[in-house]
């Protein structure tokens, strides 16, 4: 009888285990599928944007065209025939990114990152799963005077803004608008805050070009806020 309920014991343990093994072995495998996800979409399209704005580069620009003002809203066959260009319309596609237009590319050597930036100011799920996510302020100008807000998931895989933590003040960031303007911008503030602050948004840079940084510290209980000015 001891025997029997022993074995018994034994019996559930073993499925317990199991059961606990083949979790874990389903949770990892989704994580480095969703990694290896992320890293291919998203490499194929910051590639396919730079072809986008290597054309518009190329453009021929009179004294009265200034790209660097022009709204990545705008089409861009019309931006190419407003130019002058000899480039066929059908060679202007645009990038789409999930269903979300594309307004630039955000890069961080440090953590050896390059990722699309969309625009949603409401920071939809959706849209933080697949990209970083321009915040602040609602237009979708990149590179602009003042404080542009960027959102990145922190999945603690090393996609995404999983790695802003081993970022260090002086640590450079280059962003890419779609007018092929990149600016380099260089880490001089990092702090953490609570999930409800917002005061960081809307500060006054003096001037200047500046960017913030937000995503969950790995407990997900505060906000990880890197502050980072263009680099003269």
């Amino acid at each position: 009888m001891f025997n029997s309920k022993y074995s018994k014991t034994l019996t559930v343990i073993l499925i317990v285990v199991i059961i606990a093994i083949i979790g874990l072995l389903i949770f990892f495998g989704v994580d480095v599928y969703r990694r290896y996800y992320i890293e291919s979409t998203a490499g194929d399209a910051v590639e396919e944007f730079k072809d986008e704005v290597n054309k518009i580069a190329s453009l021929p620009v009179d004294e009265n065209t200034i790209l660097n003002d022009v709204s990545p809203n705008v089409d861009l066959n019309t931006l190419y025939q407003n130019n002058g260009s000899s480039i066929d319309d059908d060679e202007i596609t645009g990038v789409d990114y999930m269903g979300y237009s594309m307004i630039g590319t955000i890069e961080i050597p440090k953590t050896d990152i390059e990722y699309p930036i969309i625009a949603d100011e409401d920071a939809s799920i959706n849209s933080l799963n697949v990209a970083i996510v321009k915040l602040y302020p609602s237009s979708d100008l990149l590179n602009e005077v003042g404080n542009t807000v960027l959102a990145g998931h922190n999945y603690k895989n090393g996609t995404f803004f999983s790695n802003n933590k081993k970022l260090e003040k002086g640590d450079e960031i280059y962003i890419t608008d779609l007018t092929g303007r990149k600016v380099t911008y260089e880490i001089y503030n990092i702090y953490e805050t609570t999930t409800s602050d917002s005061e960081y948004m809307n500060r006054d840079t003096n001037g200047r070009r500046e960017i913030s940084l937000s995503t969950c510290t790995d407990d997900t209980k505060e906000r990880l806020i890197i502050w980072a000015a263009e680099k003269i």
